[in-house]
């Protein structure tokens, strides 16, 4: 495994919500209608097909670090995804900016399973992503605990979808997407019975906002990452709990392409935060659960 050399001191941030939507030779992690829409659901202007190494540039030019992932939902979309060897393969190239994440198919069986140990063992996985929704499935079927269980065993952290998606937003039924999967509570047993595995809730959890930061303030291995939303629209109770119970435990996110981690930042600069309460929130939080420095 390719050992990270990400200097603490010389970057501003750590992303740990960033998309790796291209491979660069013709495969998209969504097909073109689901890809267009979610493009004119978040209005994003800037490069909506990254690679890695597009983002190994990015970030290093800007002084930040970045958690980088597709997302596996080949057997529920029905497209085949990026592979996640080749992002972790490629970001191997990249470890002083870039932090692979892998991606498996829930629905795939004891094949994910396989997979997971893999991408950890073989190709340097950090952690993992899961999109309920897009992924269709439920995290609290028991289908799915031997997957829980191998990446709880890999001690390494699988990062969850949560709340409002906008993958699908505006289309009819939204492709048959539900967002009935991402709701944070579905994850509240996958925590209680893996205490082991640390569990990332991506995103302001709307309309669950409370059941997270309830997750969060119960379970010492629940987290929340601050993605997707620009900090000017969190509820007020995702600012109270950020700034004050849960300051340890939620990490900044952009959710690039689709949101600027500069204007999250510029952003996140206007809310009524402590000053000693962003360095935790921008940085140290996240190096200290990713294992950095």
């Amino acid at each position: 495994m390719t050992e990270l050399t990400i200097d603490l001191d010389a970057i501003t941030a750590i992303d740990v919500h960033v998309h790796v939507e291209s491979d660069g030779h013709g495969c998209l992690s969504l097909d073109q209608e689901l890809m267009d829409a979610s493009a004119a659901h978040f209005r994003s202007s800037d490069n909506r097909t990254p690679t890695v190494e597009f983002l190994a540039d990015r970030y290093r030019e800007h002084a930040m670090a970045a958690v980088v992932f597709t997302v596996d939902a080949t057997t529920n979309l029905g497209h085949p995804g990026i592979s996640s060897v080749e992002v972790c393969d490629r970001a191997a190239r990249h470890p002083d900016v870039l932090v692979p994440f892998g991606s498996v198919d829930p629905l795939q069986g004891a094949a994910a399973v396989d997979l997971a140990r893999r991408l950890v063992r073989e190709h340097g996985a950090r952690g993992f992503k899961f999109h309920p929704s897009l992924q269709g499935f439920s995290p609290d079927d028991q289908a799915f605990y031997p997957l829980w269980e191998a990446i709880e065993e890999l001690g390494v952290p699988a990062l969850f979808h949560t709340g409002q998606n906008g993958i699908g937003a505006g289309l009819p039924g939204g492709r048959g997407i539900k967002l009935r999967y991402s709701n944070p509570i579905l994850l509240d047993d996958v925590a209680a019975d893996f205490p082991a595995l640390q569990v990332i809730l991506a995103h302001p959890s709307v309309p669950w906002q409370a059941e997270a930061i309830s997750m969060a303030t119960h379970k010492a291995n629940v987290h929340i990452d601050l993605s997707g939303w620009s900090p000017r629209y969190f509820p007020p109770e995702l600012v109270r709990a950020a700034g004050g119970m849960l300051r340890h435990k939620v990490l900044f996110g952009s959710d690039y392409p689709l949101i600027s981690p500069e204007r999250w930042i510029a952003d996140v600069q206007q809310l009524d935060l402590r000053p000693e309460v962003l360095p935790g929130i921008l940085k140290d939080n996240a190096a200290r659960l990713l294992g950095l420095g």
